[in-house]
């Protein structure tokens, strides 16, 4: 365990920089994002960033290949670079957690090489969440907000903070910081996580519960005629899988620049009307089975095919940002989860 003096964040972000690419959240117009450090920028104090880290390892657009025609020629331009070494600062457990959901779908056989290559040059530096929101709900899926995981685990006190390296790549970065941190006990820290978890108990849905769902559930739910009421509202907009961490839905298009075709891919929405729509039509003609779609993979799909885990992690960003107030947490007290336990 060692820490540092919060006066001293500059010059510690300073010699994180010397040795890889770092990035942390920032305040913006728009609220915290994660952006590249510089001299001059300043750790938010925003609890989350309004996206998630996921961008990191899936971003929103990325390009995936290059290829000419010319007659019956076809030329393929692989496009893929190694990724820099990058440290991410300031990462909240419930996008921690997310990145073991992402994991599941990216790196089982067959491998997505653009996602893995990404991962591997990354350190995760994760913070311990002091004042959590009404909105936070990471501990119904078992999450523990007062000591997420992450290369490094950082504990902020008013006045100093402190890192617990995890894995050998982080106890790597925080030897290499040995001369602007010093050693300290973990009494401080085991003081913040007590805080932390006593704050925890004081939210709202602190008592959301997920017995009713996961794996198997399939045929309980599927027909449930609340579904007609739960998506009655729903605009279809696409928010809630756009600021949600575990959502890995996309498209791949190719676009004629005149000079060539690029491959690309991008985010897509199991909510929009167009989603895996092929020639034969559209598998989901309604908004009602799109939006049972949305949560029936959150709640009962993914956990059937991934060892009863979750594909939600509390983090409230759909419940902060749905325009017209719909949210996993409504769908789960509807649906049957429970709030007296």
């Amino acid at each position: 365990m060692r820490k540092i003096s919060l006066s001293k964040l500059p010059e510690l972000f300073s010699a994180i920089a010397k040795t890889s690419a770092l990035y942390l959240p920032v305040d913006t117009k728009a609220g915290a994002k994660f952006e590249a450090w510089a001299v001059g920028k300043t750790l938010s104090n925003a609890l989350n960033t309004v996206r998630s880290a996921k961008d990191f390892f899936f971003p929103q657009t990325e390009n995936l290949m290059d290829f000419k025609v010319e007659g019956k020629n076809i030329e393929l331009i692989d496009t893929r670079k190694e990724c820099e070494d990058f440290v991410l600062f300031g990462v909240r457990a419930c996008d921690v957690k997310s990145f073991e959901v992402l994991d599941r779908v990216f790196l089982a056989e067959p491998q997505d090489t653009y996602y893995k290559n990404r991962r591997e040059h990354a350190l995760i530096i994760s913070t311990a969440c002091n004042k959590p929101q009404e909105t936070c709900f990471c501990g119904t899926f078992g999450i523990d907000a007062a000591e997420p995981s992450g290369d490094i685990v950082t504990y902020r006190t008013d006045d100093e903070l402190f890192f617990d390296a995890k894995t050998e790549k982080g106890k790597k970065l925080l030897d290499a910081l040995s001369s602007i941190t010093e050693e300290a006990d973990e009494k401080a820290v085991d003081q913040q996580k007590a805080l932390i978890r006593e704050r925890l108990q004081k939210l709202p849905l602190k008592d959301l519960k997920t017995e009713g769902f996961g794996s198997g559930k399939t045929a309980e739910f599927f027909d449930d005629p609340q579904w007609k009421e739960l998506s009655s509202a729903c605009l279809g907009c696409g928010t809630c899988t756009f600021v949600c961490p575990t959502c890995q839905c996309y498209d791949i298009k190719d676009f004629d620049t005149g000079h060539g075709i690029k491959r690309f891919r991008c985010w897509d929405s199991c909510m929009y009307s167009d989603f895996t729509k092929m020639s034969a039509g559209q598998p989901r003609l309604t908004q009602l089975e799109r939006f049972r779609q949305r949560f029936m993979h959150k709640l009962v799909y993914y956990p059937t095919n991934n060892d009863g885990l979750f594909s939600c992690v509390g983090c409230g960003r759909c419940l902060a940002k749905c325009p017209i107030n719909m949210n996993i947490v409504k769908v789960m007290k509807a649906l049957g989860g429970r709030e007296d336990a």
